[in-house]
């Protein structure tokens, strides 16, 4: 029986997934480390061969992918997590047109053709605005779990004006909102507006089309989910484990490798117009 992996490594977890040559998921892991190096997605990748119960020679092809997808040396192949994330979503749900990835530390929008291929992206790379680490720090500045600011985001009536989707302004901004006893719940409820306003943005760039996914960490705040739904009037497609959908994409493209997937990848073409945008400047004028 043929086994392969898909690692993918970001900037805070790493994530794998092995599939049988059905597709079929045997095992997956989520090990978050808060920055993760070689170690730590060497880690990821013993702790899910021993879930499977397998050794790495037991295993047929490994695919790596995500921001240290170049960390590493036991992937076989390694692949942008632009593909990946295309592919993992796709089998999941085949109606799937548009999928919109928000992990720690970067937040992307892929539009897809009928068949699954990336026609267009949008990336957000270099700049905490939009992304998990955005929620984390506000999280943090209001002295909240991370966990819990979803839940507490829909209980707002009336949520506040973060007019800044910067973390350094943003931040300031909720400081003082605190310190106008604003409620908690309010503050928060427009953070999550702010992510809203940031990523539905890069939605309409890259051309909204449904149906729409959602994967990565920021996936699964409710919060953030429902924000989106509403800007976007849609519901969002929300897998169940939202963070290994990367890792997924890239063992189904191991197993392509491998001749056991009779459709083609879906490879982002070199003409997509994915963005990378500049820097703002605000971050080091204020550091």
């Amino acid at each position: 029986m043929s086994l392969v992996v898909g690692v993918d490594i970001g900037s805070i977890t790493a994530k794998a997934v092995v599939l049988d040559g059905e597709s079929n998921v045997i095992a997956t892991h989520v090990l978050y480390e808060g920055i993760v190096n070689r170690e730590a997605a060497e880690q990821c990748l013993d702790e899910t061969l021993t879930d499977a119960g397998v050794s790495r020679s037991g295993v047929d092809f490994i695919v790596t992918t995500g921001y240290g997808r170049e960390l590493v040396s036991f992937g076989d192949l390694s692949v942008t997590e632009i593909s990946c994330h295309a592919d993992g979503a796709h089998f999941l749900y085949p109606e799937v047109r548009t999928v919109i990835d928000i992990g720690g530390q970067d937040s992307k929008v892929i539009g897809l053709d009928d068949n699954g291929n990336v026609l267009n992206f949008r990336m957000n790379d270099r700049c905490a605005a939009g992304t998990g680490r955005f929620l984390e720090v506000m999280a943090n500045a209001l002295r909240l779990r991370l966990e819990d600011i979803g839940e507490l985001a829909l209980q707002s009536t009336s949520p506040a004006n973060v007019s800044s989707t910067c973390t350094v302004f943003a931040e300031s901004e909720i400081v003082s909102l605190s310190a106008q006893s604003c409620q908690k719940a309010d503050i928060v409820a427009g953070m999550h507006e702010a992510i809203g306003r940031r990523v539905s943005g890069m939605v309409r760039s890259v051309g909204l089309r449904e149906r729409i996914a959602m994967t990565g960490g920021v996936a699964k705040n409710v919060g953030a989910v429902a924000v989106l739904g509403r800007i976007l009037e849609t519901t969002l497609l929300v897998p169940s484990d939202p963070q290994i959908i990367g890792a997924l994409g890239a063992a189904r493209l191991a197993l392509r490798h491998l001749g056991g997937v009779p459709s083609e990848p879906a490879r982002a073409p070199a003409t997509a117009s994915g963005e990378v945008p500049a820097d703002c400047g605000r971050c080091a004028a204020v550091a």
